[in-house]
């Protein structure tokens, strides 16, 4: 199967109140093969700066098995000890032997330094079914991501999409810290 396109979101909690809203979204979603939850992490920081972190998933034990803890290697979070960042080290060398650049300075994103202390985040890395034939059909076009990014609500002022007041109050959803 293909995999599709895959995004790393990172949504930041003041005080976290989960009451399985997200994950109910989550499993919804799943449900409909409109995107896969590869894998999830909750992020805590206390006012110290310290780092705690708990695994989510709604993945079935066997998808979590075969693609392991993503996200923590991903953004190099050692979720696994010391052994999962020499096993992400290596296989990043490997990586690099044959010629593919992972990751560079320019690039990088430190995720981590992202979160305030004394909150929290959802660090969601998902796979987009929907875009599959999507991403195919511009392929076989000859097309190729240049780039791409989220649109802020009050970017959608000016082109008629929202009302100024609908932006601002999704705005201040979107930022509410």
């Amino acid at each position: 199967m293909a995999i599709g396109p895959v995004q790393l979101i990172v949504l930041g909690f003041n005080h976290p109140e989960f009451h399985g809203e997200i994950i109910a979204e989550l499993e919804r979603l799943k449900a409909s093969d409109t995107v896969r939850v590869i894998d999830a992490l909750a992020v805590y920081k206390d006012t110290d700066g310290a780092v705690g972190v708990e695994h989510l998933s709604n993945l079935s034990e066997s998808e979590a098995v075969e693609l392991g803890t993503t996200v923590g290697a991903l953004i190099g979070l050692g979720i696994e000890g010391e052994e999962g960042l020499e096993a992400g080290a290596a296989a990043g060398a490997a990586a690099a032997e044959d010629g593919i650049e992972v990751f560079d300075d320019e690039a990088a994103w430190d995720v981590l330094d992202e979160i305030p202390d004394d909150s929290a985040a959802a660090l969601l890395l998902i796979e987009h079914h929907w875009a599959v034939p999507l991403r195919d059909a511009i392929a076989r076009a000859g097309g190729f991501r240049l780039a791409d990014a989220f649109i802020s609500p009050l970017d959608l002022v000016g082109i008629g999409l929202v009302t100024a007041a609908e932006a601002a109050e999704l705005d201040a959803l979107e930022r509410a810290r």
